[in-house]
């Protein structure tokens, strides 16, 4: 199988580093976006590690022309960086929706929109995002507004992709995750039956499963009927 070159963002937390573990064990090239870099850790010969704030436009593109002069195409993205907070539509406030939608949306959107070019020059390949159960189905919403609402962007972001690439073979998914079972979440619900979570390393293989599958439309994933 050739070897493809992924792109994670993300690539430090709980799912980034499953998505990098998988496709470095793949025999995968990968390129890590993360906050800061990592000095400590022994990396793969087959990783590359960039710090780089996805907030920021002028670096990610920045980032992007560095990689345009190292590799000659990306064929897989998946954009796992991303945050979440509590909140009902009474007590979200305006700063609660601003830092949602920069999280959730604008760390997405800064990478997808400056590859989207490049990609479809260079023989297209396939865009993830990381939905959420609150953004596909605005009844699950309620008391997660601010995160519903900017989750919710990246399928419609996704579905634009798709239209405006029909004629070529750039595609968009987006994964819809429940639960992922992470340190974090087992702190945050200490009493919560941790084996109907998704885990980190099955989302990964998801993906990997899809990467490979020739000429596939883009779609909405839902990762619990995906583990049936």
């Amino acid at each position: 199988m050739e070897q493809q070159v992924v792109l994670v963002t993300g690539a430090s937390g709980n799912l980034g580093s499953a998505i990098v573990n998988f496709f470095l064990n793949q025999g995968d090239k990968v390129i890590g976006l993360v906050h800061s870099k990592r000095q400590s850790i022994d990396l793969h010969e087959n990783y590359l590690e960039y710090a780089v704030n996805l907030l920021d436009e002028a670096a990610v593109v920045s980032c992007i022309d560095r990689l345009k002069m190292d590799f000659s195409r990306i064929s897989l993205v998946v954009m796992t960086a991303g945050g979440f907070t509590m909140g009902n539509i009474s007590n979200t406030s305006i700063e609660k929706l601003e830092g949602q939608f920069r999280l959730n949306f604008l760390t997405a959107w800064n990478i997808a929109s400056h590859l989207h070019d490049w990609m479809v020059e260079t023989g297209g390949g396939k865009l993830f995002f990381v939905g959420s159960t609150q953004g596909l189905d605005a009844q699950k919403g309620t008391g997660v507004v601010a995160y519903s609402l900017a989750k919710s962007l990246l399928f419609h972001l996704a579905g634009i992709i798709n239209a405006n690439s029909k004629d070529s073979k750039l595609t968009a998914f987006v994964l819809v995750p429940s639960i992922i079972d992470t340190p974090q979440n087992r702190q945050d619900m200490p009493g919560a039956d941790y084996s109907k979570w998704e885990k980190p390393d099955d989302i990964a293989a998801i993906i990997g499963r899809y990467a490979h599958l020739e000429n596939t439309p883009g779609k909405v994933i839902v990762i619990q009927s995906e583990l049936k």
